[in-house]
């Protein structure tokens, strides 16, 4: 490990020593808000201290192992155990470094879904739909709550556009990488001559705000419309001008809310959600400034590019960002079993992120 990096990791075992002082401390003790915001960041840290030790255990046994290899009779067993411990060594190593990689603030939090149709008329809406229902499955098995803020749907199935806010403990974290182009290939169910058709849809997704960075909005620059819902809501739907278009007149953002029965209440949503988008996207900005290579543009919202390619005929899917990461399960993935996609995208995001860490070092 670069010795750098593991002062660095020494610095975040003194900083877990102090916690741990502090939280013995009776005046600390006594103010549950700072308690409670030590505790988190020393829970947070404790994964170094063990992982340290056991780096120390390792590192003893193998000199131990090392000292036996001129007994013949030994040789051969401390042999096997100097092998087991190089290879327990190495995954440590990689470990321990993984807890250098800077935490974003917002992974813990909710997130907002996008999902539009693109090229390939009602053949996109559809598979628009299956990306929809693919998350909503995903969220289901995170124990997530999922709640649909606006819907056009499309005129043969699926959605010309679906917005939701997804609920729940780290859906950032899982979710993030998922903004961008998505392509379909396969044959659609009004093709009468079986010919395989590609079609595409856009996702984005967007952290909700946690006043991580401030964001002034100006009432003066939006443009708010009204219009009759065609969401949920009974018989007040298509009777009362309930639903909410805001603009954000310099961005061009424009966010809508249907879902509630008050105007007041779709406003208010809209206006969060136009919150996280504006903050989403001047971090977004400023991680581009500073690295234009990013392989996976994580939070960008980025719908210009094509990540990923979903092949029917072959039960294929295929992440371009990631070299070799293609998986022989697309029925499993559209259940809603994304973790394989979702572990392989963060661990290497956190390589690329360590990559950085050296190079600066």
């Amino acid at each position: 490990m670069n010795p750098s990096l593991r002062r660095k990791l020494e610095a975040l075992l003194e900083r877990r020593d102090e916690l741990e002082r502090l939280l013995a401390d009776p005046g600390v003790v006594a103010d549950n808000e700072r308690f409670r915001n030590l505790s988190r960041e020393f829970s947070q840290l404790q994964p170094v201290a063990n992982g340290l030790a056991a780096e120390d255990r390792v590192r003893r046994d193998l000199a131990a192992a090392e000292s036996m290899l001129d007994d013949p009779e030994l040789h051969a067993l401390a042999e096997e155990d100097i092998r087991a411990g190089k290879a327990l060594l190495e995954q440590l190593d990689s470990e321990l470094m993984s807890h250098l990689v800077p935490r974003d603030v917002r992974d813990e939090g909710n997130v907002y879904l996008e999902v539009r149709a693109g090229t390939g008329g009602d053949e996109a809406a559809i598979f628009a739909g299956d990306l929809f229902r693919m998350y909503t499955r995903y969220a289901e098995r995170q124990g997530w709550k999922v709640e649909v803020e606006s819907a056009s749907p499309g005129e043969h199935g699926g959605y010309k556009e679906i917005v939701a806010r997804i609920e729940g403990r780290g859906a950032y974290s899982r979710l993030k990488f998922e903004s961008g182009t998505h392509r379909v290939q396969r044959v659609p169910e009004t093709e009468s001559q079986g010919r395989i058709h590609t079609s595409a849809a856009t996702v984005a997704i967007f952290a909700e705000d946690t006043g991580t960075l401030a964001i002034e909005i100006n009432p003066a620059d939006l443009k708010i419309d009204t219009f009759r819902s065609s969401g949920a809501g009974g018989q007040h739907v298509n009777k009362t001008e309930s639903a909410i278009r805001i603009t954000h007149v310099p961005s061009g953002v424009v966010v809508e809310s249907q879902t509630e029965r008050s105007q007041h209440a779709n406003r208010d949503k809209a206006m969060k959600r136009l919150q996280s988008m504006l903050v989403e996207a001047e971090i977004a900005r400023r991680d581009a400034a500073q690295a234009r290579d990013r392989k996976l543009q994580v939070g960008s919202g980025d719908r210009s590019q094509r990540i990923r390619t979903y092949n029917f005929p072959q039960g294929r899917i295929t992440d371009h960002r990631v070299e070799g990461l293609t998986l022989y399960d697309l029925p499993n993935v559209l259940e809603g079993n994304l973790d394989p996609l979702v572990e392989r995208l963060t661990r290497e995001h956190q390589a690329d992120e360590l990559a950085r860490l050296a190079e600066a070092s």
